[in-house]
């Protein structure tokens, strides 16, 4: 879109840049006895609801902010009492998996084209130490990586979108967001952020009632659509 006008692109991670199920599988098949397929999937959605549940919790001013990597602790004990298999050690090696979760084909050298032509911000819901952990080991490619743990809250908090507006020192609708998730979108565009959608399997796909300003198939397409070479 040529009257797109962008300074700076800031990126969600979890389930855009790395494949978030795919890493917590990982870590939930590596329990003793390790789940047959089905199982595997009632673990990984027992784990799933809970973040879910208390991220929202937070939001709605039922919970005092945790950090993400305690919540993945709440979830990895869970999901390890109900396989049978609740040893403390367990229970950290099952919530470190949510810090080792594999980028998409694409993530890499996509990150590395557009970092090529405009600084690049992480905007993760994933905690400081989590978003390091998560960076190192999916090999992600930032000029600087931002945590909700530094407004204390979850994304869509405008909280959170703030701190990419206010790092970057641009008119904040000289910022574009990039997420697989509408909702994440959603929160951005309610602040001012320009938007674009990138197609995942595990995001959430935008409803007939949504309108982002770009919709690309994976991060070589957002970045052709931007204009970079």
């Amino acid at each position: 879109m040529a009257e797109l006008k962008i300074d700076a692109v800031v990126f969600d991670v979890l389930g855009t840049l790395v494949d978030e199920p795919a890493g917590l599988r990982t870590g939930i098949r590596a329990l003793a006895p390790s789940p047959d397929g089905p199982r595997t999937e009632r673990l990984l959605l027992l784990w799933q609801q809970h973040i879910e549940r208390e991220q929202r919790r937070v939001l709605d001013g039922d919970r005092s902010y945790l950090p993400s990597d305690a919540l993945d602790r709440e979830a990895a004990r869970l999901v390890a009492e109900a396989a049978g298999a609740d040893a403390a050690a367990v229970v950290e090696a099952l919530a470190r998996s949510a810090r080792r979760l594999p980028p998409w084909p694409d993530t890499v050298s996509g990150l590395a084209r557009l970092a090529a032509r405009f600084p690049l911000i992480g905007l993760s819901n994933a905690s400081r130490t989590a978003l390091l952990e998560l960076n190192a080991h999916a090999g992600l490619r930032w000029h600087l990586a931002l945590s909700a743990e530094d407004a204390r809250t979850y994304k869509p908090d405008p909280a959170v979108y703030r701190l990419a507006v206010t790092v970057a020192g641009r008119p904040v609708d000289r910022l574009l967001m990039v997420a697989a998730h509408a909702w994440d979108l959603r929160g951005a565009q309610a602040l001012g952020l320009r938007t674009a959608y990138v197609a995942r399997p595990v995001g959430d796909p935008p409803t007939s009632s949504d309108r982002f300003d770009l919709y690309a198939e994976n991060l070589a397409d957002l970045a052709g659509q931007l204009g970079v070479s």
